[in-house]
């Protein structure tokens, strides 16, 4: 416990949680117990909560919430009655999703673990803390989040939990999330140390299908094993969003590598295993997914363009300077040279995300990438000069730079 006036305060959550493993953890959350309001308020406290009352502490800016409990009320992440009317701090850490994250410490270091959190961070389980855990349906992407964080602990979801995660998903309460809450928490899990973890805990339990059923029908899908000795569509793609993990690729470059290859998912049978056309097939699918999770118009923009031209970044060394060219603007890449950057870093974590190539070579990034910023130091105006036609002045510019790009050896 930690004094501040009269209040009683703990941390709480993955603080703690993470101090106990040695695990990084920048963020601190405090619990007051005892607390209203107002109290919070006339000692310089700004309100921030709206659903239940958190605070920012008026020196440090950490959050502090009145300890609270929760009753079930409706439907969905959102329907349920909060109570902070004289909530005990063992009451507020029960309402918490997973035993390692229903532990507190006071200023001394002491640790108030009332449901087995130690245990389970010694045993390195994900479990719940009560039934109470199926009341909300965001915990099934909250502990398989969890699990891909905490993955290179050990950590592994706990079988009782499990089973609740699949009751969740057959009550149908899944629909009932926010689109918003759904891409947080996909975001999250994307740039965690292996975030194959979090699809995989999804789909053990049937949510990748109900939430993101694009990504869950590349499992079963065949590829020519030559080119992919994993062969499963869907296992390559959980490597490849690894790899873009390994690389500390931003979250759009990971999306981006996520969705890369749903076209394979509905390439005609008759010409399984191979996927030819899946980069033009998976576009509309690309544009429905970011549709529906409301994904940002620039997260959106690097997907499509990373679906659609792929398999020009794997053919580079092949292609001709003029095909170069084209593509770089249809990248965008003239106005703005960090898209085909991170265009190239999606396609080095595809050629990477296959069985056996984790460390491979990839010539094609390092040879499109020159190619690139050797067309890029053309100059215009010298191309156009004397020039007055406007479509003579753009077909000039993309002369040169064509010719600037075959001049850039392999």
């Amino acid at each position: 416990m930690n004094e501040i006036g009269d209040l009683q305060t703990w941390l709480v959550g993955g603080y703690v949680r993470d101090r106990l493993i040695g695990r990084a953890s920048n963020e601190r959350d405090w619990v007051v117990v005892n607390a209203t309001t107002q109290q919070m308020l006339d000692m310089g406290f700004t309100q921030v909560g709206a659903s239940f009352p958190v605070f920012l502490h008026p020196h440090s800016k950490e959050e502090y919430a009145l300890a609270r409990s929760e009753r079930k009320s409706g439907s969905g992440h959102t329907g349920f009655i909060t109570d902070t009317h004289a909530i005990s701090l063992e009451d507020d850490l029960k309402r918490r999703d997973l035993t390692i994250n229903a532990m507190a410490q006071d200023v001394a270091g002491k640790i108030v673990d009332p449901y087995g959190g130690w245990r389970d961070l010694q045993g390195r389980w994900l479990r719940h803390v009560s039934p109470a855990f199926s009341e909300d349906p965001l915990r099934v992407l909250r502990v398989a989040r969890f699990a891909a964080q905490l993955a290179p602990w050990g950590f592994r979801i706990a079988p009782e939990t499990q089973l609740l995660m699949r009751d969740i998903v057959r009550s149908g309460e899944l629909a009932s999330l926010p689109p918003e809450r759904l891409w947080q928490e996909i975001t999250k899990a994307l740039v965690c140390e292996q975030p194959s973890v979090f699809f995989y805990a999804l789909r053990s339990c049937g949510a990748l299908k109900a939430l993101l059923g694009e990504i869950d029908a590349l499992f079963g899908v065949p590829q020519t094993a030559s080119h992919h000795p994993e062969i499963d569509c869907g296992i390559h793609t959980m490597m490849v969003i690894d790899a873009a993990a390994t690389a500390h690729l931003p979250v759009a470059e990971c999306f981006a590598a996520l969705v890369h290859d749903l076209g394979k998912t509905i390439t005609p049978s008759n010409l399984l295993p191979r996927h030819h056309g899946h980069e033009n097939r998976g576009v509309p699918l690309v544009d429905a997914l970011c549709a529906r999770l409301r994904v940002a118009a620039k997260i959106h923009k690097l997907a499509r363009a990373c679906c659609a031209e792929h398999l020009h970044c794997h053919r580079a060394l092949e292609l001709r300077p003029a095909t170069i060219c084209d593509l770089v603007t249809r990248l965008d890449g003239w106005r703005k040279p960090d898209q085909v950057a991170a265009f190239i870093r999606v396609c080095t974590a595809d050629a990477r995300g296959r069985l056996g190539f984790a460390d491979c070579d990839y010539p094609q990034a390092h040879y499109l990438a020159r190619c690139h910023q050797a067309a890029l130091g053309v100059s215009a105006a010298r191309a156009i000069t004397g020039i007055e036609d406007n479509a003579a002045k753009a077909s000039a510019v993309r002369k040169a730079r064509i010719a600037a790009i075959a001049g850039v050896s392999h």
